[in-house]
């Protein structure tokens, strides 16, 4: 979704506060976010405020800063850390002469970089086509030009109606697509149900070593980098516990804040083996100042796909960074909730294999 210029894009951001706790975590993660879609920050422009302004989210006067830096920097973008409406990106490019962007527009290119497969390009194809539908009118004046021409002449249809007729026709051959995908996916869980594979599904914070574990757990190959969003599309993997045990086991998108929901929406066939899995894997950086709110963010997405009643076995990873030790954790009822480990260095991975296989048991127990 970004233009790319010679030797990479280089944008101005605006971080603005309104009042959030974690709000200057918030401006480290979205530094990360803006070098993961491969762009180069050149200035960050920060604020207090107690609402959004309606004509440019940051206030006439903010914007004009934003402008000046633009011309001192000569930057090709700036990027919010907020969502704005169609109206306040289009008074802010007005204001900027360059591209405005904003949180959901910058995780869409980072999360179209990083799609792999048929069904993740797919995916993310009908997010950015859903949230391109609700910013047609840019002031483009070709937008409001009626069609002409031989055969053609008449009241006609205007190009900004044709752009809407065609995205819309497009947006329903993605639907009918992922929908094929989906009845592939569930006739594939209906074969595992019917042998009574026991399924587990890793889920947790972007970086927060979701396909490390995945990896070190499985012997696989996935994609793992320390960026956000390395990886986003779903594997799955069967994998022997003991000589009696095995699972499949699936590596599922991360988690994060203020995630699009049209994202949501757009992942829900994927997301959907974490919605059928009998036991998550709940992957957490235990040194992350902030991983209490990742908790939480990763619980309200599970809660929005309808998976928050699935059980939870909460696995805090790369205690190497600390030099900690590896531990299982039990609760009043000698239940196992926790599980310290290092999937990078494989420290804990017994620990966790023996915890799965007692889930099982206690899963089996439960059925009975």
């Amino acid at each position: 979704m970004f233009e790319r210029h010679q030797g990479g894009d280089e944008a101005i951001l605006v971080c603005l506060d309104f009042g959030e706790p974690d709000y200057r975590d918030g401006i480290d993660e979205f530094v990360e976010l803006v070098k993961s879609a491969g762009v180069k920050p050149l200035q960050i422009i920060e604020g207090k405020r107690q609402r959004p302004d309606a004509a440019y989210f940051a206030g006439s006067g903010k914007a004009d800063e934003i402008a000046q830096a633009v011309a001192e920097h000569q930057a090709q973008l700036v990027i919010f850390n907020h969502q704005l409406s169609p109206a306040q990106e289009r008074n802010l490019e007005r204001k900027a002469q360059c591209r405005v962007l904003d949180r959901t527009t910058l995780i869409l290119d980072i999360f179209a970089q990083r799609a792999r497969t048929a069904e993740g390009k797919l995916q993310v194809e009908l997010a950015q086509l859903a949230h391109i539908q609700t910013r047609l009118i840019r002031g483009w004046t070709h937008l409001e030009r009626q069609k002409g021409g031989v055969g053609l002449r008449g009241p006609g249809e205007t190009q900004l109606e044709t752009d809407r007729r065609l995205i819309g026709i497009r947006v329903k051959r993605l639907k009918d697509q992922l929908a094929q995908v989906q009845k592939q996916r569930a006739t594939q869980r209906k074969s595992r149900e019917r042998t009574g594979q026991f399924t587990v599904s890793i889920v947790g914070y972007t970086n927060a070593g979701k396909s490390t574990l995945f990896n070190a757990l499985t012997k696989a190959k996935i994609y793992v980098a320390d960026q956000l969003f390395a990886t986003l599309d779903t594997t799955s993997r069967k994998l022997y516990l003991d000589a009696e045990h095995s699972i499949v086991l699936s590596d599922t998108v991360g988690f994060i804040r203020q995630l699009p929901h049209t994202l949501v929406a757009a992942f829900r066939a994927t997301l959907e083996e974490t919605v059928n899995a009998d036991l998550l894997l709940h992957v957490v950086d235990i040194n992350h100042p902030m991983r209490e709110l990742q908790i939480a963010e990763v619980n309200k997405v599970l809660k929005e796909i309808g998976a928050e009643q699935i059980p939870q076995l909460m696995v805090f990873n790369k205690i190497d960074q600390k030099a900690l030790p590896a531990e299982l954790l039990r609760d009043e009822y000698d239940k196992i909730h926790t599980v310290k480990l290092s999937a990078i260095e494989g420290n804990g991975l017994d620990l966790l294999r023996a915890a799965l296989i007692e889930a099982m048991s206690q899963s089996e127990k439960e059925q009975e």
